[in-house]
């Protein structure tokens, strides 16, 4: 399981890491963030060598939601040296998700 990052973490885990984190936008009743988890779990596992991987409850977390502008979830961004390099909205195939990860990533 995915560990979540809170306003009080982010800077020393996303904004000052030294690889580029995939952050997961969610929340607890939202049924396609609940579909995405797995794959989510997946990635970060296969992609922990070149990729952090974290969550962040938009309803604990509403600053970081609302300052990175995430409207509708599950939304993931892509941070590289502090960042945003991609958005991806919505639940997708887990093959669509990697593609555009290592495409960012590169």
């Amino acid at each position: 399981m995915l560990k979540d990052v809170t306003t009080k973490n982010f800077k020393r885990e996303v904004l000052e890491a030294t690889r580029p984190v995939l952050i997961d936008f969610y929340a607890e009743w939202c049924g396609p963030c609940k579909m995405m988890s797995p794959v989510v779990d997946e990635i970060a596992e296969e992609m922990k060598k070149d990729l952090k991987v974290f969550k962040i409850n938009i309803e604990k977390e509403e600053d970081l939601a609302s300052k990175y502008g995430i409207m509708s979830i599950p939304t993931f961004l892509i941070f590289k040296k502090g960042k945003v390099i991609e958005q991806i909205m919505g639940a997708m195939a887990k093959d669509r998700l990697e593609k555009t990860i290592k495409k960012a990533i590169k």
